[in-house]
C-alpha cells in the first residue's frame, strides 16, 4: 500500500487555485476602479447630468405625444449613448494611463481573466444606465400626472429590450477601442473622429452611400431606438458590428495577452 502525500510546492499551487478570484468579483472590481478615478467619476456624473437635462427640456417645451414614459425613456437613452462608449474606453485604457497594470496583471496573472471582467463590467454599467433612464423616465411621467393628468405609462417591450441592447453596444464599442488603442486620449479622439471623417466622405462620394447603410453605426443603430426593427435593418447592424466592434475587440484582447509592461 502506498501514501500519497502532497508537496508544499502543490499544496500551494492548490491553494492558490483555490483562492482565485471569480469573474464576478473581477468585474466588480473593475467597476469600482472605474468610479474610483476621477474622470470616471466625473464623467458618471455628466452622463446623469445630461439626462436629467434631456428629460426636463422635453417635459417643459415638449408636447403631449413627447410627455410619455418611452418618450422619456428613449429620449434618456440616447443621450446616455453619447458618453458610454467613453466609460468603456476608460475601464480598460486607464490600466495603462495610470499605470496600475502592472499591479493588476501581478494579482491576476492570467490576463485574459482581466479582459473578460472589464468587458463584464462594461456590460454591467450598460444595464445601470438604462435602470437609471428608466428612473429619470418615471420621475418625468409623475410629474406629468401630477401637473396635467393622465400621464401615459404604457411600456413597449421590445422598444425596452432594444434600447438596452442599444447601450450594451455602444459601451462594447468603446471597450473594444480601448482594447484595440490602449490609449485614452487617442481612443476617444479617434472614436468621435471617425464616424464624422465617415460621414463626410459619403457625402462627397456617391457610391460609399450605399455602405454606409451597412457600416455607419449611425445608421444602422439608428432603429434599435425606433419601435420595430426589420430583418433587414438586424443585417446591416450585424454587419457594421463585426467592424466596429467585433474587429478592434479582438485585436486588442491578442495586443493585451502579447503587450509587455513597463
Amino acid at each position: 500500500m502506498t501514501t500519497m502525500t502532497a508537496t508544499p510546492a502543490t499544496a500551494g499551487a492548490v491553494r492558490d487555485a483555490g483562492s482565485r478570484p471569480s469573474l464576478l468579483r473581477l468585474a466588480g472590481v473593475e467597476l469600482r476602479k472605474l468610479i474610483d478615478t476621477r474622470a470616471g467619476f466625473w464623467l458618471l456624473a455628466t452622463i446623469g447630468l445630461i439626462a436629467a437635462g434631456i428629460v426636463a427640456v422635453q417635459l417643459v417645451v415638449g408636447g403631449p405625444a413627447d410627455r410619455t414614459f418611452m418618450s422619456f425613456f428613449g429620449a434618456s437613452v440616447f443621450a446616455v449613448a453619447l458618453l458610454l462608449p467613453v466609460l468603456g474606453i476608460l475601464l480598460v485604457t486607464s490600466e495603462w494611463s495610470q499605470r496600475t497594470a502592472m499591479t493588476t496583471f501581478a494579482l491576476v496573472p492570467r490576463r485574459e481573466r482581466i479582459v473578460v471582467a472589464k468587458i463584464g463590467a462594461g456590460l454591467v454599467a450598460a444595464a445601470l444606465s438604462v435602470v437609471a433612464s428608466l428612473l429619470v423616465a418615471a420621475v418625468a411621467t409623475l410629474l406629468v400626472g401630477v401637473t396635467v393628468g393622465n400621464a401615459d405609462w404604457g411600456i413597449d417591450g421590445s422598444g425596452l429590450l432594444n434600447a438596452t441592447l442599444f447601450q450594451v453596444l455602444n459601451t462594447l464599442i468603446g471597450v473594444a477601442f480601448g482594447m484595440w488603442l490602449l490609449n485614452s486620449p487617442l481612443a476617444i479622439v479617434l472614436y468621435f473622429a471617425l464616424p464624422t471623417v465617415w460621414a463626410m466622405l459619403t457625402g462627397m462620394v456617391s457610391w460609399l452611400r450605399d455602405w454606409a447603410q451597412w457600416l455607419d453605426t449611425t445608421v444602422t443603430m439608428a432603429p434599435l431606438i425606433g419601435p420595430e426593427v426589420t430583418a433587414g435593418q438586424w443585417a446591416r447592424l450585424g454587419v457594421s458590428m463585426l467592424v466596429w466592434l467585433v474587429a478592434p475587440m479582438l485585436v486588442g484582447f491578442f495586443r493585451i495577452l502579447r503587450r509587455e509592461i513597463s
